[in-house]
């Protein structure tokens, strides 16, 4: 059974599917453009030392997003 929660909430290595976007107006927007809508696959390659920001793997692109971004993308865990 798929977990479910927050972009966030991946460890290093797992993948999960964008459920929905908690986000409104020009960061909803911006999340879109980098390929974060309902279906796409992600998977979390790297966190720094402090855990923010965040690297994630998001349609063949390396995209780092701070913790206060990433936790308003809904995922459902592979």
């Amino acid at each position: 059974m798929n977990e479910t929660g927050t972009l966030n909430s991946l460890k290093v290595g797992q993948t999960a599917t964008v459920e929905k976007l908690r986000s409104t107006g020009s960061m909803r927007r911006r999340l879109q453009d980098i390929g974060l809508i309902e279906g796409t696959q992600v998977e979390c390659l790297q966190k720094s030392p402090s855990g923010d920001p965040i690297a994630y793997l998001i349609r063949g692109a390396v995209i780092a997003l701070r913790q206060e971004d990433s936790s308003n993308v809904m995922i459902s865990a592979n």
